[in-house]
């Protein structure tokens, strides 16, 4: 502060000619700038800062969800195609509190939530009766000496159960994660990538939900500069109760302000167009979406002509998205559930009943059906179909 007075005053603590011009002085304040403030890491964080707060992301988890439960799933058993199977059964009611659409739906949202998704198999007698999904945060991997988990602890009501992958037949816990390329035991969430962005696109909204409780005008300074000297302690305290209850606030939004007594407004921050608030903001939508893979024209969000109309990006969004994500996690399922069924089990999406891919397997249908070279159990095999049973059709 020293240093500060030194050059204001020119070295000098009491000069004559600065106690001469006091009164053609102005007092003011400077306020450096501070480091930006981001979210804390971790999946309560995010999930609460992301999920429970900011609509871009509750709308790209839940489409990402929903469109993946809505894909069917189908057994692969010694080159049949089964639409009943003792599995689909399993997975069509895991547990007595959950559908199948519920668990799912919860299954995908955790994963692109927290990057890592936990089924636990009720297992009696070498048979899986039932399926529970567990919270990603409670979770925590018990790595054995070769690196690779061997139990998982869940802690819920004071309590950690131990949940091992070697006493049954097939491992007691599904780990379903996110690539990561920094940890070898838990997923990178698309809420993590996006967490800049998503700080920014919340800051965006307070910042303008506080602007139009104050009567949406930016921050700024009353400037003194009288002859009479400085605003006395009364005074002060007067003019600080006049500005709280008549001109802060939405209700007192256009109450014009009257300044005397060498009484100055000084604005001290950028106005709304000088930021270029909504495009800041859109830009921060786009980069969310793009994280977690949902084009933005399926949000509303403007200033996006990638995709010539809407259905276009709906066939994207399918396409690049929701169809990968089904695929892995109904193989990660099949691969973790058949030992515990007879003969061979591979879980596989129907997509032939999804009207956004219908174009797709139209086209997929026509060029196999032109393959002359290949016979009808060959074009079937193609299509995902069985071979036709003896004597039909």
């Amino acid at each position: 502060m020293a240093s500060w007075w030194t050059r204001l005053t020119g070295g000098r603590a009491n000069a004559p000619e600065e106690q001469k011009s006091a009164s053609n002085q102005s007092l003011f304040a400077l306020t450096g700038i501070a480091d930006a403030c981001w979210s804390a890491q971790g999946f309560s964080s995010l999930a609460h800062e992301g999920y429970g707060s900011n609509p871009v992301v509750y709308r790209c988890v839940r489409m990402i969800a929903e469109a993946a439960t809505r894909v069917p799933l189908v057994v692969k058993a010694s080159g049949e195609v089964l639409s009943e199977h003792p599995a689909l059964a399993l997975l069509a009611r895991p547990n007595p509190h959950q559908s199948g659409t519920e668990m799912f739906e919860a299954l995908y949202s955790y994963l692109y939530t927290a990057g890592n998704a936990y089924l636990e198999a009720v297992i009696v007698e070498g048979e899986v009766k039932g399926l529970f999904i567990l919270r990603p945060d409670r979770m925590a991997v018990v790595a054995g000496k070769d690196g690779w988990p061997v139990a998982y602890d869940y802690t819920a009501g004071g309590r950690t159960v131990r949940l091992s992958q070697t006493a049954h037949e097939i491992p007691k816990v599904l780990h379903a994660r996110l690539f990561h390329p920094l940890d070898d035991h838990y997923g990178l969430a698309p809420l993590e990538a996006a967490r800049f962005s998503l700080d920014t696109h919340n800051a965006a909204a307070k910042w303008n939900k506080a602007l139009l409780d104050n009567a949406a005008r930016p921050s700024g300074a009353l400037v003194y500069s009288a002859a009479a000297g400085n605003l006395s302690d009364e005074q002060f305290r007067r003019l600080k109760d006049e500005l709280e209850v008549g001109f802060q606030g939405a209700a007192n939004a256009g109450r014009p302000m009257v300044l005397e007594g060498g009484l100055d407004w000084k604005s001290m921050a950028l106005s709304p167009r000088d930021m270029d608030f909504i495009e800041a903001k859109n830009a921060a939508a786009r980069e969310i979406a793009l994280a977690f893979g949902v084009p933005p024209m399926l949000l509303g969000i403007p200033g996006d002509n990638t995709y010539a109309n809407y259905a276009e990006a709906n066939r994207v969004f399918w396409r690049h998205s929701v169809v990968p994500l089904v695929r892995r996690l109904s193989q990660m399922l099949g691969c973790w559930l058949a030992p515990t069924f007879e003969g061979s089990l591979e879980l596989v999406p129907c997509l032939d009943d999804i009207e956004a891919l219908s174009e797709d397997r139209a086209t997929l249908w026509e060029r196999v059906g032109n393959a002359e070279f290949l016979d009808d159990d060959e074009k079937r095999e193609l299509l995902g179909l069985g071979p036709r049973a003896e004597g039909g059709a």
